[in-house]
Parts: C-alpha cells; sequence; structure tokens
C-alpha cells in the first residue's frame, strides 16, 4: 500500500572493474624486485612503471590510510568494502616521504579520477631505488571470490586493468 514508506536497498555488486591508478606501463607483479609482491605475498595486483608523478582514484569511494610519515602508499576502499594497496616503488619507505605530496587524508571521500598524491620520479630514481608501483588487492579480504587481471598493458582511464569478483 504506502510504497513510498518501503526502504529502498542498494543493488548488490558482483563485480566491479579498477583503471590503473599511475599512468605508464603496465607489468606482472612478478617483474617487482620485491618478493613480499613478485610472490604475491600481499595479495593479487599488477605493476606499473610510471610515465608521470601522479596517483589518481581509480574508483569512488574513501582513503582508508595514508602511510603518515613515509607518505609512500595509500590504501583506498571502494563502496564495496574492498581495499586497493598503492604502493609507489620500492624501499622508498626509506625516503622518509621525501619527494612524496599526498592530496588526500586517511577518511577523506574520493572521486574517481581525483588527484590522491604526487610523487618525485626523478628523486626516487635519484636515490637509486625502483620506480615500479605495485597495485594490489590485498589477501584476507573475505568479501573477495577472486581478482581478475585483464589483458593489455594501457593506462587509458576508460579501459580497466583490474577485475575483482565479490562472494554471492
Amino acid at each position: 500500500m504506502f510504497k513510498w514508506l518501503k526502504k529502498k536497498t542498494a543493488p548488490r555488486i558482483e563485480e566491479f572493474d579498477m583503471v590503473a591508478p599511475v599512468k605508464g606501463r603496465v607489468v606482472s607483479l612478478e617483474e617487482v624486485p620485491d618478493p613480499a609482491f613478485s610472490t604475491k605475498a600481499m595479495g593479487e595486483g599488477i605493476a606499473i612503471h610510471p610515465a608521470e608523478g601522479k596517483v589518481i582514484a581509480p574508483f569512488a569511494g574513501k582513503v582508508a590510510h595514508v602511510m603518515e610519515k613515509s607518505k609512500h602508499a595509500l590504501i583506498i576502499e571502494h563502496e564495496s568494502g574492498v581495499q586497493i594497496l598503492i604502493h609507489v616503488g620500492i624501499n622508498t619507505v626509506s625516503l622518509k616521504g621525501q619527494g612524496f605530496n599526498p592530496r588526500v587524508q586517511t577518511g577523506d571521500s574520493i572521486k574517481a579520477g581525483q588527484l590522491l598524491m604526487e610523487f618525485d620520479l626523478d628523486a626516487i630514481q635519484r636515490d637509486g631505488l625502483p620506480i615500479i608501483t605495485p597495485v594490489i588487492v590485498p589477501d584476507g579480504q573475505d568479501m573477495i571470490s577472486h581478482v581478475e587481471i585483464l589483458e593489455g598493458s594501457s593506462t587509458s582511464p576508460d579501459v580497466p586493468v583490474l577485475r575483482v569478483h565479490l562472494k554471492a
């Protein structure tokens, strides 16, 4: 009778696609010179050889965590609750924040395409550190069925690089 009184529920998400958060060349995690990433000990994903020093939100959601002291990595959360780690460079924690400029803080809401961080590619390389940037779906997230790596090496904002499948 009073249909307007019924609570509306959002449709359940079964999967979502994610574009690359960094412009550059997409490669497999096996190419990352750090076994925590290359052996997928932390989770499934891709790596990107950055062409520019910007991290852009690959979807709308929120910032779950910014590494405050080192500023080299952040975790963002999709509306489904799935979290993604974006780790700029390898061993860049040793730079203690030098060359990194986060544009968001933990807890911020984000829009797809929003600038999340800027980083200095030259400064990272001058310190002899790899700039390859792992983008992973960390293990231990119960709502995830599996992560699919999509073919191609494009980092176009229109071309997805990962598909996250959620449990029913």
